[in-house]
């Protein structure tokens, strides 16, 4: 299929903060690029054919020693990181997370029918099914390694919403926010951020039209609540592909795109990965 270009922000990955720890392992050297807070993602670089593993769960490594994972909305201080060189030196860190201060959001206008407890067999089942193919879509882990591109906004627009934030919906209080909104007008086009694989494209009960794009290592964005996906799983898309329009569908009170990252399960903040929300001026 034929993909729109779309490049709303240029910028170089100089551009904002990374806090950068070079450890040396004997004759080799661990270098993690990140601020280790809550909600960060976190590149590593090892020696070709290291082996790595955080908490004891092995993480892919690329060819040249390339490595990622994610730090949750709520992780605490004390994940184990090792690393073993192919000399069988060993490095270990147990990685020291910096709390967050979150906000509470108040959302209001939102259908009483989609924020309703009382919903048929049908609906509860389709709401079963959905998660359960999001969950699928984001345990996959390819070789792929658009994570480790500088990422970009996937569209300009006002920021309504940010990562961790608790939402209290129509006066009650909800999960947490794991995600970034950006308000738009219906049919305003969505970029990819980074370099992918579309593993989901579809409408969702409660996020609307949703697609979701890995970019490798387990590192994958969610796009929320769009009118139009212009992509189908298994397509491969560049950095600044159109994926979709924005809509309002699902549970939101008017048009936005609501841009979500994981690290498998981990939830973890787009805004940490771009640059302050450049004017359309500037684009």
């Amino acid at each position: 299929m034929l993909l729109r270009r779309f490049s709303p922000l240029r910028h170089c990955f100089s551009s904002f903060l990374l806090s950068v720890m070079v450890i040396p392992v004997f004759s080799q050297a661990v270098t993690l690029t990140g601020d280790l807070q809550q909600g960060a993602m976190i590149i590593g670089q090892a020696q070709s054919a290291a082996k790595v593993t955080l908490n004891g769960k092995r993480l892919k490594v690329s060819d040249a020693g390339l490595f990622v994972f994610g730090l949750d909305r709520d992780a605490k201080p004390g994940d184990k990181l090792e690393v073993i060189g192919k000399d069988g030196a060993i490095w270990q860190q147990s990685l020291e997370v910096k709390p967050r201060e979150y906000k509470i959001q108040r959302v209001e206008g939102i259908s009483k029918k989609i924020m309703s407890k009382k919903k048929s067999d049908e609906t509860w089942a389709r709401i079963r099914r959905e998660g359960q193919e999001i969950s699928q879509a984001r345990k996959k882990s390819l070789n792929l390694e658009g994570f480790n591109q500088s990422f970009k906004w996937p569209l300009i627009g006002p920021i309504t919403g940010v990562f961790g934030s608790q939402r209290v919906y129509n006066g009650e209080p909800g999960r947490p926010h794991y995600g970034v909104d950006v308000a738009a007008a219906v049919g305003t086009p969505v970029g990819s951020p980074a370099d992918g694989v579309i593993t989901y494209a579809d409408d969702m009960y409660y996020s609307g039209g949703t697609a979701v794009i890995d970019h490798g290592f387990g590192i994958s964005s969610s796009f929320l609540h769009m009118s139009k996906i212009l992509v189908k799983v298994g397509d491969t898309v560049k950095q600044g592909d159109v994926i979709g329009e924005v809509g309002a569908g699902g549970r939101a009170s008017g048009p936005h795109l609501d841009w979500r990252m994981n690290w498998f399960k981990r939830r973890i903040d787009p805004q940490l990965l771009v640059p302050a929300m450049a004017k359309k001026s500037e684009q």
